[in-house]
């Protein structure tokens, strides 16, 4: 077992989240009630569904149903820190905002991956949660990993596809002699959509 330096701090290996958009981190639901666990029991106090925090955290401790749409709307203006070892540059620790997805895993989006220097082979992440509102609005304006596209080192693009993104586009928009919807052409997004509803492409 792990020891732990810091509260509201856990480890997890990641894993691929195509789903998600850039500045969000899949975390899973039990790490996620075990760092926002006194925001819940806040919330379930002041929202008298108990009347004291002992009670809160035995709910909690429980896995009572109700606890997962309060946790919902405790993680949604709450950023989290994503810090991969060794932290090399200041793009080695980020933000991102938390949804909770099933598994043990935390998702990363494939983009984000050339700044942390990671991938998917069993890479582990720490991930924090700044807990006073200065750290959240730092969090939010300064560390989100949208606003980091370029390296701060020499202004280059750190957000660049490769792999499976580069052959998925290459195999997309490759041609191929004799398929529906050859030479066809479209004014716009939706008419090609409805071609390809119709069956008019492949």
């Amino acid at each position: 077992l792990l020891g732990k330096r810091v509260d509201f701090s856990g480890r997890s290996v990641i894993a691929v989240g195509p789903t998600l958009k850039m500045y969000q981190c899949g975390v899973p639901r039990e790490m996620a009630i075990e760092l926002f666990k006194p925001f819940v029991m806040r919330e379930i106090v002041a929202r008298d569904i108990v009347q004291n925090v002992k009670a809160a955290k035995r709910l909690v401790e429980r896995g009572d149903e109700r606890i997962w749409d309060i946790l919902e709307e405790v993680i949604k203006e709450h950023p989290v820190l994503l810090n991969r070892a060794p932290t090399l540059h200041r793009l080695g620790i980020q933000a991102f905002e938390p949804v909770l997805i099933d598994g043990k895993a935390l998702r990363l989006h494939p983009l984000v991956c050339e700044a942390y220097n990671a991938d998917f082979d069993g890479d582990q992440m720490a991930i924090h949660v700044p807990l006073s509102e200065e750290a959240q609005a730092e969090a939010r304006i300064l560390m989100l990993a949208a606003e980091h596209i370029l390296n701060p080192k020499d202004g280059k693009p750190v957000v660049t596809p490769s792999q499976d993104m580069v052959l998925g586009n290459y195999y997309l928009t490759m041609e191929e002699a004799g398929r529906e919807g050859e030479g066809m052409g479209f004014k716009d997004r939706d008419e090609a959509v409805m071609a390809l509803r119709n069956g008019y492409v492949h």
